[in-house]
């Protein structure tokens, strides 16, 4: 495994784009990414970039990750959408976990554990001497497809009943459990995303110990001194999703500015470059798009400097963050639409990366994390309706 700089992650992406472009379509047809994908991401070190040092991360800023993000996405939807579900789940697993269940998942693996998996609490853990019991099914679980350890968001059960950590706010913890112990149920079947490996999968009365698991909103980290690892999943994800939206949108619009000098439209003698109507509406939606990168680059990146100076996040700045993720996403889908309607017939040609990211990015830009609930609750914030919204 090589160990790399912080400086060097993005450029370190661009050198994956030959292979993923030769492995796309098979990534599709398998529904995960080919194993020559993952191992390289693994020979490279991008697999391990994110996390703590003890996990063999080099603890990237954020502005760092989110450039490399565009880039994984900007190469191929699926593959980045595993750049932003594997390398989140294994940095929150190495940050959070307790020292005796890092020492069984990562030190006892030579570090070389990929993760993946669905947060969300839609299991339940009854809590019992040492640990918990798990049962539940959990569904878009991205990049399981090739992990080897499983993260299933659960709510913890004392004797049937929820157990509060605040007036209506009850815990949440994930639990990291064992490939080999998890039912997976398939269900990947989707329009677009295909290479990702987001499957259904399932639990039944399966033992986690306490050490395994970690609360979903943790932000105290046992390793890591970044300060993504005082920053918590929810900050990290949303920049995920962001830097998806915007890589998947610029493949988009950089693929019809290439193709725009030799697209002629039937019964137009006018090549596309060359109509007004084209040059204006690519100008706008550049501009769009690199105005919505800089908002998403500034409020990740001031969030991260009133951490890095010792202070906790507050509500307006996660506020901050996450209608940042929202808003890029909507740009990125305005983009792709625009893009897709003036590269007529040629957006629909099955196998091209333009018809395959407009498909992904309708696929991802469904997920709940982006949603208008999202962006109503950053505004309720804003305007002083609520103090705070703890999902943010």
């Amino acid at each position: 495994m090589t160990t790399v700089r912080d400086d060097q992650l993005v450029s370190l992406a661009r050198g994956m784009r030959e292979l993923v472009r030769a492995e796309a379509a098979e990534s599709e047809r398998k529904r995960t990414m080919t194993d020559a994908i993952v191992d390289e991401m693994w020979g490279s070190g991008l697999m391990t970039a994110l996390s703590p040092a003890e996990a063999g991360g080099i603890e990237p800023s954020l502005a760092e990750i989110i450039e490399t993000w565009i880039e994984m996405a900007w190469q191929d939807g699926s593959f980045g959408w595993i750049g932003i579900a594997n390398l989140p789940s294994r940095f929150a697993a190495a940050t959070y976990l307790p020292d005796e269940g890092f020492a069984e998942v990562f030190t006892a693996h030579d570090n070389h554990v990929t993760m993946g998996g669905q947060f969300f609490p839609n299991g339940q853990g009854a809590v019992i001497d040492g640990g918990y019991r798990v049962s539940g099914s959990w569904s878009f679980g991205s990049g399981v497809g090739h992990s080897q350890y499983v993260a299933a968001g659960f709510f913890p059960m004392d004797d049937g009943e929820m157990r509060w950590i605040s007036d209506g706010i009850p815990e949440m913890r994930v639990a990291v459990i064992p490939r080999d112990e998890i039912r997976f149920n398939d269900g990947w079947h989707v329009q677009g995303l295909k290479g990702t490996g987001s499957f259904d999968y399932s639990a039944e009365n399966v033992f986690v110990p306490t050490a395994r698991t970690f609360g979903l909103f943790d932000r105290h980290p046992y390793r890591g001194t970044s300060p993504s690892a005082r920053m918590g999943l929810m900050p990290v994800t949303a920049a995920g999703h962001a830097s998806w939206a915007l890589g998947v949108a610029k493949s988009m619009l950089d693929d019809v500015a290439e193709l725009a000098a030799t697209k002629f439209r039937m019964s137009d003698m006018a090549s596309l470059a060359s109509r007004p109507t084209f040059q204006k509406g690519l100008a706008h939606h550049v501009a769009a798009w690199r105005a919505a990168r800089l908002l998403v680059l500034d409020a990740f990146s001031t969030a991260e400097t009133v951490v890095a100076a010792g202070e906790d996040l507050n509500p307006t700045l996660r506020a901050d963050m996450r209608a940042a993720a929202v808003y890029a996403t909507d740009t990125a889908r305005e983009c792709a639409e625009w893009a897709h309607l003036v590269a007529g017939t040629s957006s629909i040609r099955e196998g091209s990366r333009l018809e395959r990211a407009f498909r992904d990015l309708y696929t991802g830009t469904q997920h709940a994390f982006i949603s208008e609930k999202v962006a109503m609750d950053c505004a309720q914030i804003w305007l002083g309706i609520i103090d705070d919204q703890f999902g943010l």
